[in-house]
């Protein structure tokens, strides 16, 4: 473990870090093939090793703004509205966040005291389909600017102030579009974890809104994770992925996808590697790497797709 007095980040290696694993959890592992991503590894040890230590530290950052609450409410003499503790989950495309956010959500649900775990993703908050191509902006699906950050913003904003009942839209990876008759549901949760490429972006001040505060989504976390790889990793996985898509969803003639249902292995890597070049890796290296360092934790990926150390912010 590397304490630097002077930088903002205690470095941990992954031996260390799952010293701090003192309840494997094994009982909940039996369906782990149900979490992970496509062409994303999951092992029993790397849940007992990482993400069981995670679900510890952060039960314990959970538990303390629970009684902070408490004592609050006491101090009002008044019982104040119960508050969701708010995880946000970053990191390019091809990571593996939403692996990370399945896995946190299971193991967080284990631990008496915040048994009700909401998972939401971004891509909901997506422009339609039509509006992208209104906005001439198709081809930069993902980017800040492709996201109704006003309703993404006023979703959190809902959730924060303890409203019972807030909707979000639903995105369909097979159609590709948001789903207009859909809505996901977020019910008085203990805990609500945002996983998205650009969770952690500060949105640029538009000069029509010179005069009103900034608000980011990032403002509305307790506690923040940015999973990390190098970039040349992530192209190799990015593409993986790609050729195993074009095996399986698809082949489905619903998917979006269906066009690249016959490409050869040859001709998807080439077509993977393009979209890369021109999509994913100008919103990678310029909106999604330079949010990293404003994480609470960083989840530093090997070639292998495990964890091989981690960096907590020290406050």
């Amino acid at each position: 473990m590397t304490r630097n007095n002077y930088a903002p980040y205690i470095t941990i290696t992954r031996e260390e870090w799952a010293k701090r694993s003192d309840d494997p959890m094994l009982y909940l592992l039996k369906d782990i093939d149900t979490l992970h991503g496509l062409n994303e590894p999951l092992t029993t040890e790397e849940i007992t090793q990482i993400y069981v230590p995670l679900s510890r530290l952060l039960n314990l950052y959970v538990t303390a703004a629970q009684e902070l609450h408490a004592t609050t409410s006491r101090f009002l003499g008044s019982q104040i509205l119960k508050v969701p503790y708010i995880i946000g989950i970053a990191g390019s495309v091809a990571v593996g966040k939403s692996t990370t956010a399945r896995v946190l959500q299971r193991l967080l649900a284990a631990w008496p005291n915040h048994p009700r775990i909401d998972l939401v993703t971004t891509d909901g908050f997506l422009y339609p389909n039509r509006v992208l191509e209104q906005k001439g902006i198709m081809n930069r699906k993902g980017f800040p600017e492709s996201y109704d950050i006003r309703k993404l913003i006023q979703f959190l904003a809902n959730v924060k102030s303890g409203k019972e009942k807030v909707s979000a839209p639903v995105y369909s990876h097979l159609e590709y579009d948001i789903l207009p008759n859909e809505l996901q549901w977020v019910e008085s949760p203990d805990i609500v974890i945002v996983e998205g490429v650009n969770v952690l972006q500060v949105r640029p001040r538009q000069p029509q809104l010179q005069k009103e505060p900034a608000i980011f989504v990032s403002d509305f976390f307790d506690f923040s994770i940015y999973v990390d790889a190098e970039e040349r990793d992530l192209q190799e996985w990015y593409i993986a992925r790609f050729k195993s898509l074009r095996k399986t969803a698809f082949q489905n003639p619903e998917s979006y996808f269906h066009r690249y249902a016959h490409l050869s292995d040859k001709e998807s890597e080439d077509f993977a590697a393009g979209i890369w070049n021109e999509i994913n890796k100008p919103n990678l290296e310029l909106n999604i790497m330079p949010t990293r360092f404003r994480a609470s934790l960083i989840l530093e990926k090997g070639s292998h797709h495990f964890v091989q150390s981690l960096k907590l912010r020290k406050t």
